[in-house]
C-alpha cells in the first residue's frame, strides 16, 4: 500500500521507464489529433473504395450460359489501381502502423521496459548462426547493400546490449550518396525516402526531429554532397573524360569542402548560430538548444570527406582500368593485392583492439572522426580484394540491406524502449522468446513501411515537371500549415 500511494504522488514527476502503475497518460497534442483523425478517415475511405469495388467486380462476373451450358468470358476486367486507392491503401497500412505504435509501445506506460543485459558475446553469436542460413550469390549492387547493412545490424546489437563503444555507423554511407550524387537526378526522391518515416513519427509521437539524429545527419550531409558538385565549376563526366584538369578541380572542391569542416568542428559558437535560425532551429534543436546536434556531428564529422574521396579514387582508377572487377580476379595485381590485404588485416585487428580497449569516452570521440576511416577502408578493402570474397554475398542480408534505414529508425519504439535505454518486454519472463516475438514483428512492420514509402515517393515526387512542382506547393502548404499548429500548441502550454 505504500509502494501504490508512492507511486500515485512521484510517477508524475519521477516519470519510470520501468512499469509501474498510477502513471497519467499524456494528453495528446492537437498534431497528434488531426493525425488520427487523418488516419481514419483513410482508412474508412479505403474501406468503401474497395467495396465499391468488389461490388462491381461481382456484377461483372463471368455467368454460365443457360441454353448452351458453357462460360463466357467477363466484359470487363479487374480495374485498375487509381492514384487515389493506392494513396488510401497506404495510408490505411500506414495508419494501423501508427497504432500499435503509439497505443502499444508508447502510450501503454505499464509495457515492462528490461535493462540491456545481453552481453556482445552472446549477441555476437547470433550473426554467425544467421550468416549460416541464406545462400549466396553475386551482384555488386547487393554486395554495397550487404556491407552497410552488415554494420546496421552490429550498430543495432550494441544499442540493445548497452554497450558505450558503438562503431562507426555512418562512414558507410558517403561513398554511395557520393556515387548517387553524380549517378541519380531523383534527388527529391532520395530526400523523400529518407525523411518520410521520421516526419510521421515526429508527428504521431509528439518528438523533435533531431530526435532521430540519424536521418538528419544523412539528410544534411547528402544535401552537402550535391550542393558540393552543383556549384560552379559544375564538373560532370563528359568534361572529366576529356580533360583530366577538371579532376584537379573536383579534388580543389573537396580540400574547399574539409576546410569548412574543420573550421566549423572547432568553431562551436558559429555552427550554433548558424542552425539557432529559423526555420533551421525547429529542425535542429533538442531540448531547447542545438548541442546535441552538434554532438553528432561533430562525431562523424570528416567520414563524408573520406567517403567522398575514397569514391572519388575508386571512379578515376575505374576509368584508367587499374582494378580488375571480373569474378574471381584479384583486385589488383597479385602482389600489391597481397600487400594491401596484409596491411587491412593488421589495420582492422589494431583498430579493433584500440577501440575495445578505450576507456576514457571522451578521449575515444576526439580521435573517433580522423581514425574511423581507417577501419572502414581496412574491411572495404578485405572484402574486396579477393576475388572469391568479393563474388559471393548473403541474399539474406542484402534483402535486410533493403529496408536498413525503416530498421534503423523503428527500433526506437518497437524494439528497444524508454528512447533506447530499455528494451520492450511483449513477455515477461521468458527473454530469449521475448526477443524473436519482437525482432520478428520489428522486421515484419520495418519491411511494410518500405514499401508504403516506395509506392508514396512514386506519388508525391512524380517524374513530370509540372505534376512535381503542384505536389512541392502542396508539400510546403502542409508544413506551413504543421508550423501553425504547432505554434499554437505551444501558446496553449505555455
Amino acid at each position: 500500500n505504500a509502494m501504490i500511494l508512492m507511486n500515485v504522488y512521484c510517477n508524475k514527476i519521477m516519470k519510470p521507464i520501468d512499469g509501474s502503475c498510477c502513471q497519467p497518460q499524456p494528453p495528446l497534442t492537437l498534431i497528434q489529433k488531426i493525425a488520427f483523425c487523418f488516419f481514419t478517415l483513410s482508412i474508412i475511405g479505403y474501406l468503401i473504395i474497395s467495396l465499391i469495388h468488389r461490388n462491381n467486380y461481382r456484377k461483372n462476373k463471368s455467368c454460365t450460359d443457360l441454353e448452351s451450358g458453357e462460360e463466357k468470358k467477363p466484359t470487363i476486367s479487374m480495374p485498375n489501381v487509381s492514384t487515389l486507392e493506392m494513396l488510401l491503401h497506404s495510408f490505411c497500412k500506414l495508419g494501423l502502423i501508427m497504432t500499435y505504435f503509439y497505443l502499444l509501445c508508447w502510450s501503454l506506460r505499464l509495457l515492462i521496459k528490461e535493462t540491456d543485459f545481453h552481453t556482445i558475446m552472446i549477441l555476437g553469436n547470433i550473426p554467425g548462426f544467421v550468416a549460416s542460413l541464406p545462400g549466396f550469390a553475386a551482384c555488386a549492387v547487393a554486395v554495397k547493400i550487404f556491407f552497410c547493412v552488415w554494420l546496421l545490424l552490429l550498430l543495432s546489437m550494441f544499442l540493445y546490449s548497452a554497450n558505450e563503444t558503438c562503431p562507426p555507423h555512418l562512414s558507410v554511407f558517403p561513398p554511395g550518396l557520393y556515387i548517387l550524387c553524380l549517378l541519380s537526378s531523383d534527388i527529391l526522391q532520395v530526400l523523400f525516402r529518407l525523411n518520410f518515416l521520421v516526419v510521421v513519427l515526429c508527428i504521431v509521437m509528439d518528438r523533435p526531429y533531431q530526435f532521430y539524429y540519424f536521418v538528419p545527419l544523412v539528410t544534411v550531409w547528402f544535401m552537402i554532397i550535391y550542393a558540393t558538385l552543383a556549384i560552379w565549376p559544375q564538373i560532370v563526366q563528359k568534361k572529366a573524360n576529356g580533360n583530366c584538369l577538371w579532376h584537379f578541380g573536383l579534388l580543389l572542391k573537396l580540400i574547399c569542402l574539409l576546410t569548412c569542416i574543420y573550421f566549423l568542428s572547432y568553431s562551436q559558437g558559429t555552427f550554433e548560430k548558424i542552425f539557432s535560425f529559423w526555420p533551421l532551429s525547429k529542425c535542429f534543436e533538442l531540448n531547447g538548444n542545438v548541442y546535441e546536434w552538434w554532438f553528432r556531428w561533430k562525431l562523424d564529422r570528416y567520414v563524408v570527406f573520406h567517403g567522398m574521396l575514397f569514391a572519388f579514387i575508386y571512379l578515376a582508377l575505374q576509368k584508367r582500368q587499374v582494378i580488375s572487377e571480373g569474378k574471381g580476379d584479384p583486385l589488383f595485381s597479385n602482389r600489391i593485392s597481397n600487400v594491401l590485404l596484409f596491411i587491412s588485416i593488421v589495420s582492422f585487428l589494431t583498430y579493433s583492439i584500440w577501440a575495445s580497449s578505450c576507456k576514457n569516452k571522451t578521449e575515444c570521440n576526439e580521435l573517433h572522426p580522423s581514425v574511423s576511416v581507417v577501419q572502414i577502408l581496412a574491411f572495404i578493402l578485405i572484402r574486396n580484394i579477393p576475388g572469391y570474397v568479393r563474388s559471393v554475398y548473403s541474399s539474406f542480408f542484402a534483402w535486410f540491406g533493403k529496408i536498413s534505414l525503416e530498421l534503423f529508425i523503428c527500433q526506437y519504439h518497437i524494439w528497444l524502449a524508454a528512447d533506447t535505454k530499455g528494451i520492450l518486454v511483449l513477455i515477461p519472463g521468458y527473454p530469449m522468446f521475448n526477443v524473436l516475438v519482437s525482432t520478428f514483428i520489428f522486421v515484419c512492420v520495418a519491411h511494410e513501411i518500405s514499401q508504403i514509402t516506395n509506392d508514396l515517393a512514386q506519388i508525391v515526387v512524380p517524374k513530370d515537371n509540372s505534376t512535381l512542382l503542384k505536389r512541392f506547393l502542396c508539400i510546403a502548404g502542409f508544413f506551413s500549415g504543421l508550423h501553425l499548429f504547432s505554434a499554437m500548441q505551444d501558446q496553449s502550454r505555455h
